[in-house]
């Protein structure tokens, strides 16, 4: 539902009534994953997607049936020989997908008016709903803040809650929401039955919003200006940093979210990431690159890569291990940065670069498709390790 958020908080602002369809969970190859939504108003107007055109047809019309009987369902769309053609889910995947009346009396109505707001405006929430457990929860919600506290209450027949105040399920549910908030992880969360008085437990499906990931492009070369582009097309918020102020200047790239004037390893010291960040390297030059690399490689950050050629990658590690960096740290070193697709110019690069990156966050192997015999669409079982490399570099070291 959050993923558009700025479409139904405008909805709901209006007081128009609709249903939203959300996807749960995910198995086999299937093109979106929990969180997807498609929402349907009491006109017809449709927005969003939840399978890239599958089983579009069928969902929507699940919303319109929602808007008239008023009741939150759970269906599944799966392959089979039977049904695979009637609704278009030929890729062999299954979706769970929730689909919840958004009107006068929705249970949670203002619960989804705050949470749809709060999205709209990048603010970080977690929207928590029973997807799995009594049908008298189903439909019900709680928006989870950042510090823990939340608003809702799933107020459910199988607790008790002395004087009116929280259930021991919504103290639960919060709790374990606001640590997948933190993560910035949407999907769904298992609660036992001995913690929830619900026979059976209950399945929550946490959807996060959280302020878009970092890329910071340490550099001001034409291949960054390439670079910040295929960076805000996959959604980050893309930092230019170079210590010259006549090349990191807006005329130069109009399309970065900010603009650095600083050295390299000293913004990088100062300024916050976290363990989704990306720390894209062209300076191509040592005074820049080392202490900068010497920083970022003992950093818990996703990835970071340095551009130069194999002559320079081999002058770099070897100045590394020179000011201390352990063969683990230097593992975590993509260097030269990009997957190897004949790059020649800027934009040719920056799609190398931005390759690379969506591998290493998806745990794609980078080879070509036709022939491979691996899944198309991985889930978050099927996602390689990124420790993987620093782990065979410190087992290398032992031997």
């Amino acid at each position: 539902m959050l993923d558009i958020a700025g479409e139904l908080a405008r909805w709901t602002e209006e007081g128009r009534e609709f249903a939203v369809a959300t996807v749960v969970s995910v198995g086999g190859s299937a093109p979106r994953g929990p969180g997807a939504a498609l929402a349907v108003d009491s006109e017809g107007t449709a927005v969003g997607s939840v399978s890239g055109g599958c089983v579009e047809a069928a969902v929507y019309d699940l919303c319109v049936q929602a808007l008239q009987d008023g009741g939150t369902v759970v269906e599944r769309f799966g392959y089979s020989d039977e049904d695979a053609f009637a609704v278009g889910l030929t890729c062999g995947g299954v979706l769970d997908i929730m689909v919840t009346p958004v009107d006068a009396a929705a249970p949670a109505r203002e619960v989804f008016r705050s949470a749809l707001a709060a999205a709209a405006a990048g603010e970080p929430r977690a929207l928590v709903r029973v997807v799995r457990g009594p049908a008298e929860l189903l439909g019900r919600a709680l928006l989870v803040h950042p510090d823990g506290s939340y608003e809702g209450s799933y107020d459910g027949p199988y607790e008790e809650s002395p004087g009116g105040g929280s259930t021991e399920l919504d103290r639960t549910a919060a709790a374990e929401a606001r640590a997948m908030l933190d993560a910035g992880r949407t999907g769904t969360l298992d609660l036992a039955e001995d913690g929830t008085h619900c026979p059976g437990g209950l399945t929550l499906l946490v959807e996060s919003n959280v302020p878009p990931p970092r890329m910071i492009v340490f550099g001001a070369i034409d291949f960054a200006a390439a670079l910040v582009r295929a960076g805000k097309f996959l959604g980050y918020h893309v930092t230019v940093c170079d210590a010259r102020p006549v090349f990191a200047t807006r005329a130069r790239f109009p399309e970065a979210d900010d603009l650095v004037v600083d050295w390299p390893h000293r913004y990088l010291r100062d300024t916050t990431t976290d363990a989704r960040t990306v720390l894209c390297v062209l300076t191509h030059d040592a005074k820049f690159d080392i202490p900068l690399l010497e920083q970022a490689l003992r950093m818990p950050v996703a990835f970071v890569g340095a551009m130069g050629s194999r002559r320079t990658h081999a002058e770099r590690d070897r100045r590394l291990r020179e000011v201390g960096l352990t063969g683990v740290e230097l593992a975590r070193l993509r260097s030269p940065i990009g997957l190897d697709l004949g790059a020649r110019t800027p934009e040719e690069t920056a799609l190398s670069i931005a390759a690379e990156i969506v591998a290493a966050r998806r745990g794609g192997t980078g080879a070509p498709l036709t022939g491979s015999g691996t899944p198309i669409h991985r889930d978050g079982g099927q996602r390689r390790n990124a420790a993987g490399p620093a782990e065979a570099a410190e087992a290398a070291e032992a031997a």
